[in-house]
């Protein structure tokens, strides 16, 4: 059994196929808007900051040997073993470390990239230094199998502005957001079929008969 539409219900869908096609669109842009808008104030505004490695091969290595321990020292620096003793420095527990430190390496180059977010600035140097001095500090007492060493490149510094993205620039992607989907759904919406408006059937003209068939007729 199929549910038939309420009155209110029908009334509502005959007055929504008469809006006009623009007033789609600016609905879903401006609810956008204030979505994305609403977003970027209550999410917490974050800072990143980041510190540098750089492995230095000694005289029984080779820069090729370097780049590779850089690759393999990028990878463990979020790991337990390391995280364990940069909490101490750091002041925060191994999980908050685990999920605001990020690494990034290069093939070209043997450095390590160790970047720590955090709501606070101070912060988030204090971890990004912490988990670089554990980082050279494990690389240290595997030198003599390695043959790489682990040197402080660049110390983290205090950023001076958030990584977070701005309330102005949410509400920038969310209007876009909402314009998109307005189009879609104006796209979607079931077009009319009678009354006098733009999606009204265009009558068709009859052609008459040839006069030859006329004749025949008679």
């Amino acid at each position: 059994m199929t549910d038939t539409p309420t009155p209110r219900l029908r009334l509502f869908l005959a007055r929504a196929r008469r809006l006009p096609a623009w007033s789609v669109i600016a609905a879903g842009t401006l609810a956008g808007c204030l979505s994305g808008g609403a977003y970027g104030l209550l999410t917490p505004t974050t800072y990143t900051a980041t510190s540098y490695v750089v492995a230095v091969p000694t005289v029984n290595s080779t820069p090729e040997s370097a780049r590779g321990f850089a690759q393999a020292y990028g990878r463990v620096a979020t790991q337990l073993a390391l995280l364990g003793d940069a909490q101490v420095w750091a002041g925060v527990p191994v999980r908050t470390l685990q999920d605001s430190v990020r690494t990034a390496t290069s093939p070209d180059a043997p450095m390590v990239a160790v970047s720590a977010t955090s709501s606070r600035p101070d912060l988030a140097v204090d971890m990004a230094n912490a988990v670089s001095r554990a980082l050279t500090q494990h690389a240290e007492k595997a030198g003599n199998s390695t043959q790489v060493r682990l040197v402080q490149f660049s110390r983290a510094v205090k950023p001076s502005s958030p990584t977070s993205a701005s309330p102005a620039l949410t509400a920038l992607v969310g209007a876009s957001a909402g314009g998109l989907l307005g189009g879609l759904a104006l796209l979607a919406r079931p077009r009319r079929t009678g009354g006098d408006g733009d999606d009204a059937p265009v009558p068709t003209a009859s052609v008459p008969a040839p006069a030859a068939a006329v004749r025949g007729q008679r």
